[in-house]
């Protein structure tokens, strides 16, 4: 392979590490100091040519402890949920990400874009401007009144999941807990009810990663658009509660909706550990059952980068083209790859935004 194949990518958390040390934003986001896994850079090194960028609200300790890691990299393990965060802590937070992916534009005009339409993303694309999609990983930042999804929706967001893997004033996330399944508790709240379908006239897409099986279920009940989950893979491949059942691909397959594959070891490796000593072998076998399940058209990536530990082999943005060899190696044709690594990606977003 001479040349990446451009990549629209369903999810990062590198906005949270902007949060995390704003003073050296500059440095992180335009030069790269060597960390994490994304900046502008490597960003172009590997062929990224946008994605959503996830506006996530930190759980207090313990969820950031150490112990975690070694915990899920030693299965089986079951991790309790974190504590609901209430909408007037998680907004300050949420309005600080939102300002620094707004300072991302600002800093580098004629690399990177917000996008709000169909259009947008598509001239970006066309153009080799980098786009990015606010989105929320959690919907701690609305209230039950849903006032603040206006705001947030003016200001440009245009990809929400409910929950992260706790609860929220709307529904239910699963913990991580492996081996298990998403039947983890109750399906969304009336608010939860309330929020998707304002979502839905509001043209916000609305994203299935964290949720537990009946929340999962109401959302497909209640939802007009095509149901998507931005970064989750194959249950029957790996069985942990955030993977999806070959049941509820099929739900998403009827929607004419799609899945982004979720990089994060402990998502891919089929014993459950975090470890990143892994060969790529389980991310095909995912890719595998996923199109299998869902068809060629509804199969993306979505590869928490900046959020996740990622295989050995990646390291980071700039090793996507590894996996693109991979994939190609693996006998999937130059149709296929466009589709999985950037154009089913574009067609559900027109899909569920509208143009």
């Amino acid at each position: 392979m001479t040349k990446p194949i451009p990549v629209f990518d369903g999810h990062n958390d590198f906005l949270l590490r902007l949060l995390r040390d704003p003073a050296n934003r500059e440095a992180i986001w335009l030069k790269g100091e060597g960390k994490g896994h994304m900046d502008l850079p490597r960003m172009r090194k590997g062929g990224f040519a946008g994605g959503f960028f996830a506006i996530y609200i930190s759980s207090p300790e313990p969820h950031d402890s150490a112990d975690r890691d070694a915990i899920m990299d030693a299965p089986p393990y079951d991790m309790p949920l974190d504590a609901l965060i209430g909408h007037l802590a998680a907004q300050p937070v949420a309005l600080a990400m939102a300002g620094h992916l707004m300072w991302m534009e600002r800093a580098a005009p004629d690399d990177f874009k917000i996008c709000r339409t169909a259009a947008e993303l598509q001239h970006c694309f066309d153009t080799g401007k980098i786009s990015a999609i606010m989105h929320f990983e959690g919907a701690e930042p609305i209230g039950p009144d849903l006032d603040a999804l206006h705001v947030w929706h003016a200001a440009g967001l245009r990809s929400l999941g409910p929950v992260w893997s706790r609860p929220t004033v709307f529904g239910h996330g699963v913990p991580f807990r492996y081996p298990g399944d998403p039947d983890t508790g109750p399906g969304l709240t009336d608010a939860g009810k309330a929020l998707v379908r304002e979502c839905n006239k509001l043209k916000i897409m609305l994203d299935l990663s964290h949720l537990n099986e009946k929340g999962f279920d109401d959302i497909a009940k209640i939802s007009d658009a095509p149901l998507v989950a931005t970064h989750s893979n194959a249950h029957a491949v790996t069985p942990s509660t955030r993977n999806l059942t070959d049941r509820q691909l099929a739900v998403i397959r009827e929607s004419d909706g799609m899945v982004g594959l979720n990089f994060a070891t402990v998502f891919l490796r089929p014993d459950g550990r975090k470890s990143p000593a892994m060969t790529l072998e389980p991310m095909l076998r995912h890719l595998d059952h996923l199109i299998e399940h869902l068809g060629e058209d509804r199969v993306g990536l979505g590869s928490d980068f900046d959020g996740a530990t990622v295989p050995q082999d990646i390291t980071d943005v700039a090793g996507l083209p590894v996996l693109q060899q991979a994939m190609i190696d693996h006998g999937y044709g130059p149709e296929l790859m466009r589709k999985i690594c950037h154009e089913n990606w574009i067609a559900v977003l027109r899909r569920t935004w509208g143009g």
